[in-house]
């Protein structure tokens, strides 16, 4: 009986099992390697639209998403200065009819878990914790990875899904700085009791104010509220998952309207992120060793796209491994060559949106003049390349 080739993945978020999936459903046998204690999540909500929907389909495990997601009716954006509304963009029947899927918010933990069940159940995925993947070494048969307990675990190929701070993509690349945005996001879940009546909005809402903007939308089957607000400010590092300041962000959003503004009262315990992203590359591999996620293109929450990306690298490499007859150097040149226009354009994206967001003075009068005229049609189209079904499998 014919071995199944070994692949070894840093990293056990969302992208790192979309990628054990989607190579063990394709013949591998796969190690999951996390640092964490136990397999989870950190942060609240995410939004999922289409696009990852076709990805969580191919990977066998889009139904169980379904049943985790709550659907929210439209996209919106509000004038954080007047509290009129900007745009909105309908993700209804006709919006599902045109990209074959949903638009839907789901609790990262939850879509965590329909991915680790999944891994779980899989014969050919072992997961493995308390696992820090400090570097590795090539090796004539494939990749030897070191844990930073000192262990070796070998195998044919490598796949990095360990996040910006990646030590894969540092040994891959030579080493690139993070490149910080000037942002911060104070991140909060509400119960729905919580919750100001006059905002339980089914929708994914967005309020756009000079330098600042805030982000709400139902999760978990209407019991809890999603809050995420994000502020302009000079900071030197990046962090993630630190505790916020109720005093900063209340200060920080002084000049938006009250009905936005009391929101931000609410939460008695707020997470820290001080953003960034990476400038784009044009190699994520080193032989039978890649990077996947954000180890490899890293980016900004303003695109909703991070998760996305993610699940969307997995299908595509797994594609390509399942054509490769083993050759995972050309396997894993063939998938970068397909994921790095797509990856870069959403990061790039995102930076812009995040200008958008927080424009003042007369470029805001412009976005709100410009986004106010667009009919659904119009965002549709807008949004075809992203939506529409490509990049995952070639």
């Amino acid at each position: 009986m014919r071995t199944k080739p070994a692949v070894i993945v840093a990293g056990g978020g969302i992208g790192g099992l979309s990628a054990a999936l989607g190579l063990a459903n394709h013949g591998c046998a796969v190690t999951v390697l996390e640092q964490a204690e136990r397999f989870g999540e950190i942060g609240a909500g995410i939004q999922i639209g289409p696009n990852a929907f076709h990805a969580l389909d191919y990977l066998g495990v889009g139904d169980a998403g379904r049943a985790k997601a709550v659907y929210v009716d439209r996209l919106v954006m509000m004038d954080g200065m007047t509290g009129d509304m900007i745009a909105h963009i309908p993700v209804d029947e006709p919006f599902r009819k045109r990209f074959g899927n949903p638009y839907a918010v789901i609790h990262r933990s939850d879509l965590h878990g329909v991915l680790l069940d999944a891994c779980r159940a899989h014969p050919d995925i072992k997961l493995i914790n308390r696992k820090r993947v400090i570097g590795y070494v090539r090796t004539t048969s494939g990749v030897k990875v070191r844990t930073e307990a000192g262990d070796l675990f070998e195998g044919q190929a490598l796949v990095g899904c360990d996040g910006i701070r990646s030590k894969i993509r540092e040994q891959v690349t030579g080493g690139d700085p993070i490149k910080l945005s000037g942002h911060v996001a104070y991140r909060a879940v509400l119960p729905i009791e919580e919750m100001p009546e006059d905002l339980r909005w089914n929708a994914a809402t967005l309020w756009a104010g000079p330098k600042c903007h805030m982000v709400h939308y139902p999760l978990q089957g209407w019991k809890t509220f999603n809050l995420v607000a994000t502020f302009q400010t000079d900071v030197e590092h990046v962090g993630s998952n630190e505790p916020g300041n109720r005093e900063e962000i209340l200060s920080r959003f002084g000049h938006i309207v009250h009905k936005a503004r009391k929101l931000l009262e609410v939460p008695r315990e707020w997470r820290r992120w001080v953003l960034g992203d990476r400038e784009p590359i044009e190699n994520w591999s080193d032989g039978c060793v890649t990077l996947l996620g954000d180890a490899a293109h890293p980016t900004h929450q303003y695109f909703a796209q991070g998760a996305c990306m993610a699940m969307e690298d997995a299908v595509c490499l797994a594609d390509q491994v399942s054509r490769s007859q083993g050759n995972f150097a050309g396997a894993f040149q063939a998938y970068q060559e397909n994921r790095i226009i797509r990856a870069y354009r959403v990061v790039l994206s995102s930076r812009m949106l995040g200008r958008v967001y927080h424009a003042e003075g007369v470029e805001r009068k412009i976005r709100n003049s410009v986004l106010g005229a667009k009919t659904p049609t119009e965002f549709y189209d807008g949004l075809q390349w992203l939506y529409g079904g490509t990049g995952l499998a070639a």
